[in-house]
């Protein structure tokens, strides 16, 4: 699928930054690397390029990837940081493994969920535009795209393929930013714990299934906060769940999303456990579209009054932290 709004770079912008850029240079206090399959480069492979960044670096550094698809199982680790991943075209720069939960390793045991992933990035102050992150494993089960595991980690016209559990953000206290990006799948396909804002982004919902899965440590203000974003897919009518708690106190709200006919009348579950209709926070503000049904939502959800959805701007949410767009 086409990924019809993104902003990528031009390619005369691109043959500047190749010759100007041609292997891992310096100038000032940014450290610039390119990575070409054809070997136009000074790396063939992702995994290289990170591998070149000393530990402990605090430097920003910019990877630039030219268009190809990549089968790499990736990590960007947590003593690597301020690291910006940039791609030629967001269709056509792939990051891709197969790995799945039920998938034995070399000891013969279950890579499991957490390990399925075809990205880690672990990294702080991360930065990511126009990539495709993949898991091409199929509809086997649990099988990551990426976890997410870094706080202020910025997503910013990226893809996001996959079936069940898509998108991992395992930080508990991390804060991510996931803006005009496009994200499929099945089941729980973005799930996790930190505080994550998702805006004007496609969410493409296969099959049926439930969209989000969190994991929210109680006492933490805010989950996961979708604003202006646009539900569409190939589920069918009346298939689909906004969410179901993970643990007892996930919060989630929508705030003026566009939700299609394959979003549930009731809207939320609550993963078989009455118990956690008292615990978790699951709210909406002037959602548009044939999905979006107040009167016949499960009564332990709400819809947020004008004033509580005003706490639900980039500044209350994010505090210091002021991601760029």
């Amino acid at each position: 699928m086409k990924f019809k709004s993104q902003k990528t770079l031009t390619a005369g912008l691109i043959a500047v930054v190749l010759l100007f850029f041609a292997s891992f240079t310096s100038e000032g206090q940014e450290k610039k690397i390119v990575v070409a399959q054809d070997g136009s480069a000074a790396f063939k492979t992702i995994a290289e390029a990170i591998s070149s960044i000393p530990e402990g670096n605090t430097t920003p550094v910019v990877i630039l990837v030219k268009n190809g698809i990549y089968k790499e199982k990736l990590t960007f680790p947590k003593t690597k940081s301020n690291i910006r991943l940039i791609g030629e075209d967001v269709n056509r720069t792939i990051l891709t493994y197969d790995d799945y939960a039920s998938k034995k390793d070399s000891a013969g045991k279950d890579i499991g969920t957490s390990r399925s992933a075809s990205v880690f990035v672990l990294s702080n102050d991360f930065i990511a535009e126009n990539i495709t992150f993949e898991n091409s494993s199929g509809p086997v089960g649990q099988a990551l795209a990426i976890s997410v595991g870094g706080d202020r980690v910025f997503f910013k016209n990226c893809r996001f393929l996959g079936f069940q559990d898509t998108i991992y953000t395992s930080g508990g206290t991390t804060h991510q930013y996931f803006y005009n990006c496009y994200i499929e799948g099945t089941v729980d396909f973005i799930f996790g714990a930190a505080t994550a804002v998702f805006e004007k982004c496609e969410i493409f919902c296969k099959r049926g299934g439930y969209i989000t899965a969190a994991s929210t440590p109680e006492g933490q203000k805010y989950g996961y906060i979708f604003r202006e974003c646009k539900i569409t897919g190939t589920a069918p009518e009346n298939s689909f769940f906004l969410g179901r708690p993970w643990r007892p106190y996930a919060k989630v709200v929508f705030i003026k999303c566009e939700l299609p006919a394959l979003i549930k009348a009731e809207g939320w579950h609550n993963w078989g456990k009455e118990s956690n209709e008292k615990t978790a926070f699951y709210a909406e503000y002037k959602n548009k579209g044939e999905g979006f049904q107040p009167d016949k939502r499960v009564r332990w959800s709400r819809q947020l009054t004008k004033k509580e959805a005003s706490e639900y701007t980039l500044e209350e949410i994010f505090v210091d932290w002021k991601p760029g767009k």
